[in-house]
Order: structure tokens, then C-alpha cells, then sequence
């Protein structure tokens, strides 16, 4: 599949242990799952690729919608213009690099790029 700007790419969700969450996934849905270390796991074959990033905070809101684009510094700077407030900067992860940012209704998106 390729990766189209602007487009909806990956589904990141919040989870306090991660065995616990593959291991329901996996029964539920038959999800696999990749590890990238202590805190994060990735998800396939549930639809939309997606992701269980481990944090102890109380979830209120757990889903984190992230979109595509190839040239990260510019969507930051287009998105801001729009009237998005950055939450977190631009940062390096296995696979690429990516940003936050508020919506004006305050929804909070990432945008990522492996450029």
C-alpha cells in the first residue's frame, strides 16, 4: 500500500500493559503484533494499521489518529497556519519522524513521514 499525503495512516492507542492488550486483541480479532521495545507495540491485519503506546496516565481518550505527509516541516508550518496548536514538537522514532498538534476544537492528531 502506498502512502498518500494528508491521508489518515495509522491509529496509535493508549494502554497501561501491553501483554494485556495484545493478548485481548489477538484473541478478539486475531490482530498480529510487533514489538519495538518495553513501551510500544505495533498492530496488522485489524483493517488500519495502528499501534498500543504503554503509559501509566489515566485514559480518558486513548486514540491517536495519524496522518501521512512526505515533507514533514511543511505541513507543520501548513497546519499551524490553519489555526493548529503544536503539542509535540518534531521527533525521531523507529520508522521516521513525526509531530502533534491541537485542532481547533482540540482534538489532538499526529502527522508522520519517513522522509
Amino acid at each position: 500500500m502506498s502512502m498518500v499525503n494528508n491521508h489518515i495512516n495509522y491509529v496509535e492507542f493508549k494502554a497501561p500493559d501491553l501483554e494485556k492488550i495484545k493478548q485481548f486483541y489477538h484473541q478478539a480479532f486475531g490482530w498480529k503484533f510487533t514489538d519495538y521495545g518495553e513501551t510500544y507495540v505495533a498492530f496488522s491485519d485489524s483493517g488500519l494499521e495502528g499501534g498500543f503506546d504503554k503509559s501509566d496516565e489515566k485514559i480518558v481518550n486513548g486514540a491517536l489518529v495519524v496522518l501521512y505527509h512526505d515533507q514533514l516541516e511543511k505541513i507543520k508550518e501548513k497546519v499551524v497556519k490553519a489555526g493548529a496548536k503544536i503539542s509535540m514538537d518534531i521527533f525521531s522514532f523507529p520508522g521516521g519522524r513525526r509531530f502533534h498538534f491541537l485542532d481547533p476544537a482540540g482534538n489532538e492528531l499526529a502527522i508522520w513521514s519517513d522522509k
